[in-house]
């Protein structure tokens, strides 16, 4: 068959093929011509899962009469003009493919009103290079409405790979509401088959951005999650994270946006497994809503057919300022900070209890006890507590001689203030030797203690493995492995890192190397499954983590086996030490696995236990 040139009609058709790929890809790219039109409101009416009906209406800038034409030919756009504005794109579209795609598989119209203009216009696009001339339209502002009918009408086979109707605006839905929280400050209404189903107004303050992020992630994402914004070495990341015990078992609310445009990006991806690496549980997806802003210059959106995808000039920045912005708000997480409540009593913010305080022996305890009985090694926790603060505890605890049983577990409500006490309170008693129930100003505060032990106990081996630094350990023999030729490049761009995670690895040759040294904590560990670990990530991201999070494997396990275990029974200043450790150690919310150490259950939760007040 001899070469020969394709007519624009064909042209448009193979072009659809990767900018159409369902009723959702054309009503994304519809709503970010809108967005780059600078509209405010924005009106999407579906019909039949998109595939009888697409409408798009908004109150942008709108198009001239002389440039509708232009706007449905094939790479026409106002957006960029010369090779150099690809280097700095600031607007969602840029690439004059759409239009033109999508009225080659579909019966498309284009009505378009300016300011000043006595009426507006409207254009028919069927694929062709001269779709023909302007006729008069009946719009009464400014602003642009597309109609796009019959999708896929003359490629039959592309149609018979939709799916239903239902599924269909499924995707469209997730799409418009995943724009929406990119463009707080833009109104947009949907409706199907003639019904509006989201309505949400445009957002002037932060209440209103607030009330738009509970529409789309749920009402009770924000419940659940912390406001960050952080701006460092030109980056500013501002939004939504999830707290790890609101994580869920889908990666249904993870909303990331780079410069306005939302993206699928591994790198990011990375960097947001690894600031949840510590504390989420195994199997389960974090909730965020997040925007990062940076220069447009250091990231490049030509990198995928349908712009879900970028590339940052600048990875291994942009990975560190993820990561390092995440964790440090992730970390400064402790038990009982959101409860409003003062400082722990006796302990100074940000500090642990001395874990070499002596105990007095029937602190915080009624009754005394009647006989000394055996005891395990006291629990490695201080009770900064004085007697002063247990006796206003437990004033009113002491048993009547008639209802010494009842008496000696109804606390008084008025014995301490609320003002004084701590967030997580102070123990009342200790539950099937696990849980440890307090009593603070909200509540009824229910703690797992083994599991709140085990991850103060972590906290604190991380913090003096860290001040030791890092040990290495040279082997006598050598250890050789074969290297790929993009692992043997990795050894070489990156010897300065591999050394600073104390691996000394240098090429024997073009395809093999020689592990001189290593970290002594992992001398027993699966060292060529770590070293190509490490090599991978060094490849793909520029940096790794492998070793730390083996180091953080090693001390989890030992935090785990030097916790106070179930069945354990404590006392009163020994529980009551544990809990205000918890309140000064990062992340006490959850355990080393993710799972909560500790549940508020408020007096209001209480009542309608009990039927109290009805």
């Amino acid at each position: 068959m001899p070469i020969r040139r394709l007519p624009p009609e064909l042209v448009n058709q193979i072009a659809a093929g990767e900018v159409v790929e369902r009723p959702a890809s054309v009503v994304k790219e519809l709503l970010e011509n809108s967005l780059d039109a600078g509209a405010t409101r924005i009106d999407i009416d579906i019909e039949q899962g998109g595939v009888r009906l697409i409408r798009v209406r908004d109150d942008g800038c709108g198009i001239t009469r002389e440039e509708l034409a232009a706007a449905l030919a094939s790479h026409s756009t106002s957006k960029i003009s010369t090779a150099a504005d690809l280097d700095a794109i600031a607007s969602l579209g840029f690439r004059g493919e759409a239009l033109p795609s999508i009225a080659a598989v579909s019966r498309l119209t284009l009505a378009s009103r300016t300011d000043g203009a006595a009426s507006g216009w409207q254009l028919a696009g069927d694929g062709r290079e001269q779709p023909g001339e302007p006729l008069p339209a009946a719009l009464a502002a400014r602003g642009t409405a597309i109609e796009v009918r019959d999708l896929f009408y003359n490629v039959p086979a592309r149609r018979k790979f939709l799916k239903a109707e239902r599924t269909e605006f499924g995707h469209i839905d997730e799409l418009v509401r995943r724009l929406a929280a990119s463009r707080p400050a833009v109104a947009f209404t949907l409706s199907h088959n003639g019904r509006a189903l989201l309505r949400l107004p445009a957002a002037a303050d932060r209440a209103g951005e607030e009330r738009r992020i509970a529409e789309l992630a749920g009402s009770d994402f924000l419940g659940a999650a912390l406001h960050v914004d952080h701006t460092a070495a030109g980056l500013r990341l501002h939004g939504w994270v999830g707290l790890p015990t609101a994580a869920r078992a889908q990666a249904d609310r993870q909303f990331f946006y780079v410069n306005g445009r939302m993206v699928r990006d591994r790198l990011v991806a990375h960097a947001l497994r690894q600031a949840y690496a510590d504390v989420l549980f195994h199997g389960r997806h974090p909730a965020f809503v997040l925007q990062l802003e940076l220069d447009p210059q250091l990231v490049d959106v030509n990198a995928h057919p349908q712009k879900f995808e970028v590339r940052f000039r600048e990875a291994r920045l942009v990975h560190d300022f993820l990561f390092r912005t995440l964790h440090e708000v992730l970390a400064d997480t402790r038990a009982g900070a959101g409860a409003g409540a003062p400082a722990a009593v006796g302990v100074a913010a940000g500090a642990l209890p001395d874990p070499e305080m002596p105990v007095p022996p029937d602190a915080g305890r009624w009754p005394p006890p009647a006989a000394p009985a055996p005891q395990q090694n006291r629990l490695a926790l201080g009770a900064h507590e004085s007697f002063a603060v247990y006796a206003r505890l437990l004033d009113g605890l002491a048993p009547a001689p008639a209802q010494a049983g009842l008496a000696a577990v109804e606390p008084d409500a008025t014995a301490a203030p609320p003002a004084a006490v701590p967030p997580l309170g102070y123990a009342l008693a200790q539950l099937h030797g696990i849980w440890i129930l307090a009593e603070n100003a909200a509540g009824l505060v229910l703690v797992d203690m083994h599991a709140a032990h085990e991850r103060v106990t972590y906290e604190r081996l991380k913090r003096a493995h860290a001040a030791e630094g890092l040990r290495t350990q040279p082997l006598l023999v050598p250890f050789g492995f074969a290297v790929g030729a993009r692992e043997a490049a990795a050894i070489e761009a990156h010897a300065e890192v591999l050394a600073g995670l104390g691996l000394g690895i240098v090429l024997a040759g073009p395809d093999r190397a020689l592990l001189r040294e290593l970290p002594a904590l992992l001398a027993d560990g699966d060292i060529e499954a770590l070293v190509r670990g490490v090599l991978a990530d060094l490849a793909e991201h520029g940096s790794s983590s492998r070793v730390g999070e083996r180091h953080n494997e090693l001390l989890a396990t030992m935090a785990c086996h030097g916790s106070v275990r179930a069945r354990r029974r404590l006392t009163l200043a020994e529980m009551n030490a544990l809990l205000r450790a918890m309140e000064a150690t990062e992340r006490s919310d959850q355990c080393n696995h993710g799972r909560p150490t500790w549940v508020q259950l408020g007096l209001g939760e209480l009542d309608r236990l009990f039927l109290r007040g009805r």
